[in-house]
């Protein structure tokens, strides 16, 4: 399914640039390499990629800049490649719409897999006319869309995928491992926090909104709506 992806890579890092373009090469997919942030944003004006590996550290415009420039205008998976280990990093850029984070030095096999996960998500929005309603919480996943009492939220994919699935089956409580695997169709690598923060940008969302509870912490086992 991957093959004949196309991937933006935005890299200034030439080494790393050119490994990054192999792997993708390797397995089928026609990767583009730009190394500052203002040539990545050329590019995504003039062309159409299905995914971007992105460093944070760029010359130009920066990755975080980047992150808001192109969250603001498509739903492009991004997957940030970066030196920062630090996990308030990590939440930040999740925050601001990154769909996930490596950090380097990367493991080649993390790669792959992490690609595959996103460009599977991005084909997993299932055709339904149906609207699924909970508690004013309105959601459409033909048009996705989201509105809760008439107010339509602002979600990225991910944040989509697993409100849709929580009103799919309100009530019921769901590991983080089974909100992976069952919105990204691949094997669980235990990187908690990801999920954890998108659950945190969906309440922030709400609570715009509304002030009542919608998402419950289940401690121990996950999160369940309510």
């Amino acid at each position: 399914m991957s093959k004949g992806k196309r991937i933006l890579i935005i890299e200034d890092d030439q080494e790393i640039s050119k490994l990054l373009n192999l792997i993708l090469t390797k397995i089928g997919m026609d990767s583009v390499v730009a190394y500052s942030g203002t040539e990545g944003l050329l590019q995504l004006q003039q062309n159409t990629y299905d995914l971007i590996l992105l460093d944070l550290m760029l010359p130009g415009i920066s990755g975080e800049e980047l992150i808001t420039q192109v969250k603001e205008k498509s739903g492009i998976p991004i997957i940030v490649i970066s030196a920062k280990v630090d996990i308030e990093d990590k939440v930040h850029v999740l925050k601001m719409g990154a769909d996930d984070y490596i950090t380097k030095p990367f493991n080649q096999k993390e790669v792959i897999a992490r690609v595959e996960v996103q460009l599977r998500k991005s084909n997993a929005h299932p055709i339904q006319t149906a609207v699924k309603v909970w508690r004013g919480l309105e959601i459409n996943s033909e048009k996705l869309t989201v509105s809760l009492e008439k107010n339509e939220l602002q979600l990225t994919n991910a944040e989509f995928d697993i409100l849709s699935l929580f009103v799919s089956h309100p009530e019921r409580a769901f590991s983080k491992r089974e909100i992976y695997e069952r919105i990204w169709k691949g094997t669980y690598l235990g990187d908690d926090n990801t999920i954890s923060v998108h659950v945190s940008n969906i309440r922030k969302k709400i609570a715009q909104i509304s002030s009542d509870e919608y998402i419950k912490t289940i401690w121990g086992v996950g999160f369940m709506l309510v």
